[in-house]
């Protein structure tokens, strides 16, 4: 699924919210070096079920919060607000496979 500039107005929210780097820009504009994910972020070998992460039982991320509350009302659905890490990132997966 390709995402929307509506879904993400900032790209530092959207790649917070997928679990993605992003090259930052300096100052100047200039593009500084970075570390995190790649091409290889795509590998379905390197993602971990979030029933396995360390701190899949944290409080939702404020970016994670944002995104589900625009899927979740594009989907028409609601959800509880305070859902874990790992089950906000269930609940995105799902919406976002039911959006493709």
């Amino acid at each position: 699924m390709t995402t929307t500039p509506a879904q993400f107005p900032d790209p530092e929210e959207e790649a917070e919210v997928l679990g993605q780097g992003n090259a930052a820009e300096s100052a100047t504009g200039a593009e500084t070096e970075t570390i995190g994910a790649t091409g290889d972020a795509e590998d379905p070998a390197l993602e971990k079920d979030p029933a396995d992460w360390v701190s899949g039982d944290d409080p939702m991320t404020e970016a994670q919060r944002s995104y589900l509350d625009t899927l979740a009302k594009q989907a028409g659905e609601e959800l509880p607000a305070n859902l874990t890490k790992a089950e906000a990132s269930e609940h995105i997966d799902r919406l976002r496979e039911q959006q493709s």
